[in-house]
């Protein structure tokens, strides 16, 4: 992995590493936290709605169509699914990597897998956010097209846990 280290002021290095597989959940939640920042999740769940309501018309209207009914029906399914369509396609594109294993430094974020090295400085980044399983990274660009999930299951400590998010606050404010 080609990253520097800086040491603490202790003398320890100061990072935290992840070694995890990919999972649909993982990239669920880089993409719902996405959708919630840019207020998709609003326009899907107004669209949802409205075919579900379409739908209920279409079965008290004397004169609809089985047609018309599983249509709105299917059309409500799909727009609240995409979100977790977008993560199953995420995932077979990453998947076949393997293990990812990933340290967060003073310099970044630097992830090596068996076929690829990444290196992200702090500022690709706009902020994170935590959850219960999850530091979520959210990219500066104005659509946020990059989101770099750390899932807790890989750090090999609490500790690693503490000193991760220390490491995300120096650098990135909370969003």
């Amino acid at each position: 992995m080609v990253m520097d280290v800086d040491m603490g002021r202790d003398g320890r290095q100061d990072t935290a590493e992840l070694v995890h597989r990919p999972t649909r959940a993982d990239i669920l939640a880089g993409v719902r936290l996405r959708e919630r920042r840019r207020r998709l999740h609003l326009v899907r769940w107004g669209l949802t709605g409205l075919f579900g309501t379409g739908a209920v018309l279409v079965v008290t209207s004397p004169e609809s169509s089985a047609f018309s009914f599983v249509a709105a029906v299917f059309c409500a399914a799909w727009i609240w699914s995409i979100p977790h369509l977008q993560a199953h396609h995420a995932l077979r594109t990453v998947a076949w990597q393997g293990e990812y294993r990933t340290s967060v430094g003073e310099a970044g974020i630097a992830t090596e897998t068996e076929h690829v090295t990444l290196v992200q400085r702090w500022s690709v980044f706009r902020g994170y956010h935590e959850t219960r399983d999850h530091v979520v990274l959210l990219s500066r660009d104005p659509n946020i097209l990059l989101v770099e999930v750390l899932p807790k299951r890989g750090l090999r400590s609490p500790q690693d846990g503490e000193r991760l998010l220390a490491l995300v606050g120096r650098h990135l404010p909370r969003v």
